[in-house]
């Protein structure tokens, strides 16, 4: 009979079973039972207990959701041996067992199923728990929990009901929280709250411990497939076939009395990345208190206090875990009567600056290796570093004007969007209606996951740095401020007040993750410098590891700067296009579209040529010693000329209301001659190669610009390296036509000068027949870059324009396209059609150069492709380079 059941001192028949991989282990047992398992092997205090595996898991959903053979006798006999251990019996009011059910997959996910605690009370149970502890405020108390828990988590009663009792019994008793309550107070409220069961789960809450545990068990199971799991592995990129495993673990109590508390800790700061214990506690409380919020927790730091040896144990066994796991490590700790109890270690979530820290720090603490540490942080994690701040620019005196209160600041950076109290408003305006929304909650739970993940940023009244809030927010890069004491959130009203000031569901506020401030308008953001050291050090081993090279996109001179700064070995794409929509470089453009003879083109061009070469000599001082790829003009000729629809409702307007005749008349000119150049589908039209080819001016004044620039720098001592990119060819006789031009006019250029450049020509690969054609354009081309925007278009017949806001959501909901193929490169097919060219060009001219300039080039499953393909470097944007650098280092290392 299959094996369904280990308890935490069978590791050893696990890596058995399953082999001593520990990866392999974490999926058999999942994370929580795995990490119980081996903190129980290295002789740690960890409460006696048991893991159902992650397969009994699946089972028991492929089966229709019933149970394994052998699963509850396996169950049984492993309860009896936890009895063995404890001293206890499930279920026997003079000596009671209880326990806690926990869910853990292989991957930390807050959106499964809530922990159920004190499991095995029942009506006769509570009495002997109050005899045995001698505190029946203690026994009811947890009687009362486990009721509540298992009413909400198991049997789906809604919260709000047992919330207004525990509201209505601390008025009644006039204190301000529940450990202030009295036994006959929770004599009350547990009579209450199983009223509230039978209601709600159409019958009573069961009395019988082995049922109450299957019931939890099975409640794992099915939280497993349940929205908030979904949407939570949706984002992270879980597979949805692993299954979770099931704790079943001994209680411990840490509402015992004043000499017992309840925490959780991280073995470094999760904010930060400062080497220091972080971490929250309440005295006289179990676990659920410190994350919920519903009490103000204690700093880890005041434990040394309060129980001084407690607090020096503590500080022992997470400094052997670190070192023990290798990574930083979230802990779960009770202290019953003075006894330090161990729940849960796992990899601590932490902010992308936190991560940098750490990741580097451990490499100089000898922990890991610098291969290791690039591999830890995510090229997610570096992107966050680009995210936008509070400007505050305007001075600390024009921010304080708008302060509405401080809370804790538990993951930074800047987020301004409306207010949004329910998590599934959250996710209607945000993807829907494209709104920016900030979601107010008291706190959060699992049930909130997806509306977080929805939301710009994460504001809660109740809460620390351990909270759920703050751990999602961490691991998903959202700014969040938690534990705002003065902010009352009202959910029925749909309004958050601090003091004299109420914000109405809708209305602007601006928080600062960074620094835990609450703004009530919508302030103006910018985006930082990256100078943070650890980041530097961590991009400058990318650098030693990465084959690819990195270059940017950039069309003007502050785009390069920036793409400099941020480690950017050149320009790999300059759309010259993009330099011509100025306002005073507009008309001129037009004119040049529209002229009728070619003494007007030539006079357009003639005006065009001094700007386009202060353009080009710009570049080449910024990128000083690095290669500038510059792209002949490719636009669709429509994008410099008015909106035909617009132009013609204008004329008509005139007509019929008489306006001004001349301004009618040049009106009328103008839609004449836009009409002329009007076509069915401009994308596909007179734009590229195409264009420089109808328009041999054009090649010649751009051809001209960049060698009289790259001749002008380099009489300033500016190492000027152009390269010359043909666009949009599907043909090589395309390619050989402008080819010459370029090379006519290079020639001419450095006659005149007397400054000798050294220049390349080549191609961007955007049509299928450019890749199929590969090995004669290289022919022509001493380099390739692959235009993926285009190329994908064309691969896929779809306009991406009319695709992403119209039936390409919907093929990525159904699963008819595993993901966006213009976020992230389609292998099969773009990635076929790169590989076909690489090999055929590469076959014609060895020594061709690569490279990528579409958005791909800053995707790191791209980038990981590009690597694999061959390709010399990737372009992409400036702000993705120290994504790309370190994107690149990894798929080096993999």
């Amino acid at each position: 009979m299959t094996k369904w059941v280990y308890g935490f001192d069978e590791l050893d028949l696990v890596e058995r079973q399953v082999g001593g991989d520990w990866e392999a282990i974490r999926g058999f047992l999942g994370g929580k039972g795995a990490n119980l398992a081996e903190m129980r092997r290295l002789g740690l205090p960890v409460p006696p207990g048991f893991t159902i595996t992650t397969q009994a898991c699946m089972a028991y959903l492929r089966g229709g959701e019933a149970a394994p053979e052998g699963l509850w006798e396996q169950v049984e006999a492993a309860l009896a041996d936890v009895e063995r251990r404890t001293g206890k019996r499930f279920g026997d009011p003079a000596s009671p067992l209880l326990v806690s059910c926990r869910s853990g997959g292989k991957h930390s996910m807050p959106g499964m199923m809530d922990t159920v605690l004190n499991l095995g009370l029942n009506d006769r149970v509570v009495a002997g728990l109050a005899a045995i502890s001698g505190d029946e405020r203690f026994a009811w108390d947890a009687y009362r929990r486990l009721v509540q828990m298992f009413g909400a988590v198991v049997l789906g009663v809604p919260d709000e009901p047992f919330e207004a009792v525990l509201e209505d019994a601390r008025r009644r008793a006039g204190v301000d929280s529940d450990a202030e309550l009295g036994a006959s107070s929770w004599k009350e409220v547990c009579a209450e709250f199983r009223r509230i069961v039978e209601t709600g789960a159409g019958g009573p809450f069961p009395q019988d411990p082995g049922e109450q545990v299957r019931r939890a068990v099975e409640a794992v199971f099915r939280s497993w497939n349940g929205r908030r799991a979904i949407d939570y592995r949706n984002a992270s990129g879980i597979p949805h076939d692993l299954g979770t495993g099931v704790n079943i673990v001994a209680m411990v109590f840490g509402n015992m009395g004043v000499d017992s508390a309840s925490g959780v800790a991280m073995t470094r700061d999760g904010t930060t990345g400062e080497r220091r214990i972080e971490g929250d506690y309440l005295i006289n409380a179990q676990g659920e208190d410190v994350v919920a919020g519903i009490r103000r927790t204690e700093p880890i730091e005041k434990l040394a206090k309060d129980m001084p040896e407690s607090h020096a144990r503590l500080a022992e066994l997470v400094g052997r875990l670190e070192t023990h796991f290798r990574d930083v490590q979230d802990i779960e700790f009770t202290i019953e009567r003075g006894e330090l109890w161990l729940l849960q270690t796992r990899n601590a979530k932490r902010t992308a600056q936190a991560a940098v820290r750490i990741a580097v720090d451990m490499v100089s603490e000898g922990l890991i290796t610098q291969e290791e540490a690039l591999l830890r942080v995510s090229p997610e994690q570096v992107d966050y570093f680009l995210h936008p701040q509070l400007d505050r620019a305007s001075g600390e005196a024009a921010l304080e004007v708008e302060r509405l209160a401080t809370g804790l600041n538990v993951s930074p950076g800047a987020a301004v969007g409306r207010v949004v109290f329910h998590p599934d408003l959250a996710v209607r305006w945000a993807h829907e209606e494209a709104r920016p929304v900030i979601l107010v909650r008291p706190e959060t739970k699992s049930d909130d996951v997806h509306g977080m993940l929805a939301a710009k940023g994460i504001l809660t009244s109740r809460g620390g740095r351990t909270s759920h809030a703050a751990l999602v927010a961490r691991q998903f890069g959202k700014p969040a401020v938690v534990g705002v004491a003065e902010l009352v959130v009202d959910l029925e009203e749909r309004t958050m007040r601090v003091g004299s000031r109420t914000i109405r569901e809708g209305e602007w506020i601006s928080i600062d993750g960074t620094t835990g401030e609450v703004y009530g308008s919508r302030l103006e953001t910018v985006v930082p410098d990256i100078r943070d050291p650890y980041l530097l050090e961590l991009l400058g081993w990318a650098d030693v590891y990465r084959r690819l090279g990195v270059r940017a996109n950039a069309d003007e001179a502050d785009d390069a700067r920036r793409a400099r700064e941020y480690g950017a070995e050149g320009i790999g794409l300059c759309r010259t296009e993009h330099m011509f929509f100025a306002a005073d470089r507009l008309p001129v453009m037009r004119r040049l579209i529209l002229a009728d003879d070619p003494a007007e083109r030539e006079a357009a061009l003639a005006e065009l040529l001094p700007l386009q070469r202060g353009d080009f000599a710009e570049l080449f001082r910024v990128m000083d010693g690095l290669p500038v790829v510059i792209r002949l003009l490719d636009p669709p000729l429509h994008e410099f000329l008015p909106p035909y629809e617009e132009l013609l409702r204008e004329v008509l307007t005139l007509r019929l209301g008489g306006g001004d005749a001349a301004h009618l008349q040049t009106q009328e000119a103008l839609l004449r001659a836009v009409e002329r150049h009007r076509e069915t589908n401009p994308m596909l039209g007179l734009r590229g190669v195409r264009l420089g080819i109808h328009m041999e001016g054009l090649t010649r004044m751009q051809s001209r610009a960049v060698f009289e620039a790259a001749g002008m720098v380099q009489a300033e001592g500016v190492r000027a390296r152009p390269e010359v990119m043909i666009p949009l060819v599907s043909h090589v006789n395309e390619l050989k036509a402008q080819r010459e031009i370029v090379d006519e006019v290079a020639k001419a250029v450095m006659a005149e000068s007397g400054h000798s450049v050294s220049y390349r020509v080549g191609t961007m690969i955007e049509v299928p027949r450019a890749a199929l054609t590969a090995d004669r354009l290289a022919a022509e081309a001493t380099f390739f870059s692959f235009g993926t925007n285009d190329l994908t278009q064309m691969t896929y017949g779809i306009s991406r324009d009319d695709a992403e806001k119209g039936f390409l959501l919907e093929y990525m909901s159904r699963g008819i396209l595993p993901e966006n193929p213009f976020v992230s490169l389609d292998r099969e097919g773009v990635g076929s059609l790169i590989l076909i060219g690489i090999e055929r060009g590469r076959k014609a001219r060895p020594d061709l150069e690569v490279g990528i300039c579409g958005e791909h080039g800053g995707d790191p499953a791209s980038i990981a492709f590009c690597h694999e393909a061959g390709l010399d470097y990737v372009s992409c944007s400036p702000y993705r380079v120290p994504v790309a650098r370190l994107a690149a280092a990894q798929a080096a290392l993999r």
